[in-house]
């Protein structure tokens, strides 16, 4: 497969990449259509999985090549990183800020962002949505250091953070779907929409390579600024909704195994 992919182009590469995670998102919201609810200790591990997946990404697949390259640019290499991680996270805060979205633990009257009169269905769907863009434009970024000729950068390395992240989405699919079908729309309805909430990865992803790709001294700044938008997720939502119902212990295995889970993948294929 890494043969295969080496003969695309970045941009073809990064769609194929994000091609995969949106994938992963279609199929965990179609266990919909198996299941009507879905127990609430096997949300919360999976969330919590996801959550150890994106940490675990965050390091390994962006802040660590990220301060690498920094180094190679002859850059102070806490500068880059620090300056992208931080910048990341102040972009999801403003965009958490504006864009209407509730959390799943949350009440409608409890919405965040500007108000509106948007359906919690709407507003379940756009929180979903909302997180599913820095992961997008992780891989995009990854996947465009690799076309910058980056010595840091790998191909297999951008196809491991793509797996993880696809992953991580399986379960991201189902967080939406479901809760959906509690709201009372059909399965077909409920699919349609949990899968739509991916659709953003190959959108972000692709400016995300384009980006790294004409502009190569950005590089570190991007994927730093991909872990810190991922970071700003993981502890403002995917966190605080995992443990929300007390099951505290599963979640946080689910954290530590998804957190190894991306490791060893970047490791062993990085």
């Amino acid at each position: 497969m890494i043969e295969w992919l080496a003969n695309l182009s970045p941009i073809a590469q990064t769609l194929v990449g994000t091609g995969f995670t949106w994938f992963m998102t279609a199929l965990g919201a179609s266990v919909v259509f198996l299941f009507r609810t879905i127990s609430r200790k096997v949300l919360d591990g999976m969330l919590g999985f996801a959550a150890g997946v994106m940490i675990a990404a965050s390091f390994w697949s962006l802040l660590s090549p990220a301060i690498a390259m920094a180094e190679e640019q002859g850059v102070t290499p806490w500068i880059p990183a620090v300056i992208g991680f931080l910048t990341g996270g102040v972009f999801l805060r403003l965009v958490d800020k504006f864009l209407p979205h509730v959390h799943m633990d949350k009440p409608t009257e409890e919405a965040e962002g500007i108000k509106t009169s948007w359906r919690r269905s709407v507003l379940l769907i756009s929180a979903i949505t909302l997180h599913n863009i820095p992961e997008g434009l992780a891989v995009g970024v990854a996947f465009g250091a690799v076309a910058a000729g980056i010595p840091a950068a790998s191909l297999a390395g951008a196809v491991a953070l793509a797996i993880g992240i696809g992953i991580q989405n399986f379960p991201e699919g189902v967080a939406v779907s479901v809760p959906l079908r509690r709201e009372g729309l059909s399965r077909f309805k409920c699919f349609w929409w949990g899968q739509l909430s991916g659709l953003v990865e190959p959108i972000s992803g692709v400016i995300g390579a384009f980006a790294v790709i004409t502009m190569r001294s950005i590089l570190p700044y991007a994927l730093a600024f991909a872990a810190g938008a991922m970071i700003f997720v993981v502890v403002e939502e995917l966190i605080p909704e995992s443990q929300a119902e007390g099951n505290t212990d599963i979640a946080t295995m689910g954290a530590m195994l998804g957190f190894a889970v991306m490791m060893v993948l970047d490791v062993a294929l990085g």
